[in-house]
C-alpha cells in the first residue's frame, strides 16, 4: 500500500527555515503503530496523519504524532496540515476549514499568506519559584523576569512559561538532562511535559522551547501550542490585548516567526496565532 505525502515548512518566512513537518494522506487505514513507526522513520518533531477527509464541509480529522507518542493537540502540525489542505488537496481552495483533532474541533482561516488558528480557553496550573530552576540550569535568580510568575498553562498540550530578562539569557541557557527530566517528572500535572523559556523586550519576543524526549534533551524550532499558551499568560498578566511575533528556533538555525493576535475580555481568551508554510516536496510512502 502507498499513500501520498507531503513535506512542509511550518512558521517559516522562507524554505528551510521554520518547523518540519510531514503530512500524510490516506491514512485511515493505518494502525496506531504504524502511524508512530512512520513518524519516528521521518523523525521530525512531529507527523500528521489525515484519517477522514470531507472536501464538501472544507474539513479533516488529523492525527498527530512524534516520534516517541501521540499528541492531543499541537500547533505547527495544525497550520502546516492545514495549508496542504487549503492549497494542494481542496479544489476549491477555500479560505476557512475545520480540523478535529483529539481535543476537539480548531477553526483555520487563510489571511493572504497567513494561516491562523483559534486556540481553545487557557487552563493556568501550578506557580512555581525561580530557585527550582537553579538546581538544573545555568541561570542565576537575576536572569529570571520577576514582572511574571514562572506557571505551568495549558490549552490542550501544556507548558512551564519561564520568564527571563534577555535574550542574552536565552542564547546562554544551559540544561542539565537528567535533573531536568526529575523535575518534569515530579512537578507538571500532565503527560506532556516542557519548558518554554522567553524574553519580552520592549516589543520583540523571543522564545526557546525545551524537552526530554527518547532520552535526549531537544529543542523544538517553532511550537503553536506553546504559543498559544504562552499568548494567554501574557495577555492575563502582561496585557489584555497583545499582537507580536514571537521569534523562535533562532538558537539552532531554523528561525521561525508565530504571529500572536489575542484578546483577553470577561475573562475569556480570544486566542489566535499564525504563520506562513513553505512547500518543500510531495511523493508516495510505501506502508
Amino acid at each position: 500500500m502507498n499513500i501520498p505525502f507531503y513535506i512542509v515548512d511550518v512558521f517559516a518566512e522562507k524554505k528551510y527555515t521554520g518547523n518540519q513537518l510531514a503530512v500524510f494522506l490516506e491514512a485511515e487505514a493505518l494502525s496506531d503503530e504504524q502511524m508512530q513507526k512512520i513518524a519516528r522513520e521521518i523523525n521530525f518533531a512531529e507527523s500528521t496523519f489525515i484519517t477522514k477527509l470531507e472536501p464538501e464541509n472544507n474539513a479533516a480529522e488529523i492525527r498527530i504524532f512524534t516520534p516517541e507518542h501521540e499528541m492531543k493537540f499541537a500547533g505547527h502540525p495544525i497550520i502546516g496540515t492545514s495549508w496542504v489542505l487549503m492549497n494542494r488537496v481542496f479544489e476549491n481552495q477555500p479560505e476557512k476549514i475545520t480540523l478535529s483533532v483529539p481535543i476537539g474541533e480548531i477553526p483555520i482561516h487563510q489571511s493572504g499568506d497567513l494561516l491562523w488558528l483559534q486556540a481553545a480557553q487557557p487552563q493556568f496550573l501550578d506557580i512555581f519559584s525561580a530557585e527550582d530552576f537553579l538546581s538544573f540550569s545555568n541561570l542565576s535568580n537575576t536572569d529570571f523576569d520577576d514582572k511574571f510568575p514562572i506557571q505551568e498553562v495549558t490549552t490542550g498540550s501544556a507548558f512551564v512559561i519561564v520568564p527571563v530578562k534577555n535574550k542574552k539569557a536565552l542564547e546562554n541557557l544551559i540544561l542539565d538532562k537528567v535533573k531536568m527530566d526529575e523535575w518534569l517528572r515530579g512537578h507538571c500535572k500532565t503527560n506532556h511535559r516542557a519548558l518554554y523559556f522567553y524574553c519580552l523586550e520592549e516589543t520583540k519576543l523571543n522564545s526557546r522551547m525545551l524537552y526530554i524526549e527518547e532520552n535526549q534533551l531537544k529543542e523544538d524550532a517553532a511550537t503553536g501550542s506553546a504559543s498559544t499558551c504562552l499568548q494567554a499568560f501574557l495577555l492575563k498578566y502582561h496585557s489584555p490585548e497583545i499582537e507580536i511575533i514571537n521569534h523562535q528556533g533562532d538558537f539552532i538555525n531554523r528561525p521561525s516567526q508565530i504571529y500572536f493576535d489575542g484578546k483577553l475580555a470577561n475573562d475569556h481568551f480570544d486566542i489566535k496565532i499564525g504563520g506562513k508554510s513553505q512547500f518543500i516536496a510531495k511523493g508516495e510512502w510505501e506502508v
